[in-house]
């Protein structure tokens, strides 16, 4: 096995507005809606790097409403 990183097998971290992430090919067009985040390597890593740093998996827009509720004092039981 060689320890030469080809582009078929370089990956990239991409993350969306709602601050989910996901990995990407590198040598393909970046989907609308999300934006490199900026690790790149082998899928492991990148899945290895995600799992690292994703630890809140709801949507921003979820964790949002969240917060005004508190702010508000509307908060659910």
């Amino acid at each position: 096995m060689s320890d030469v990183l080809t582009l078929a097998d370089t990956w990239c971290v991409v993350i969306n507005l709602e601050d989910q992430y996901s990995i990407w090919p590198f040598r393909k067009d970046i989907p609308y809606g999300w934006r490199e985040e900026g690790t790149i390597g082998t899928k492991e890593d990148c899945l290895a790097h995600i799992k690292e740093i994703w630890v809140d998996m709801r949507p921003r827009s979820l964790k949002e409403a969240i917060a005004a509720q508190v702010q508000t004092g509307v908060a659910g039981a």
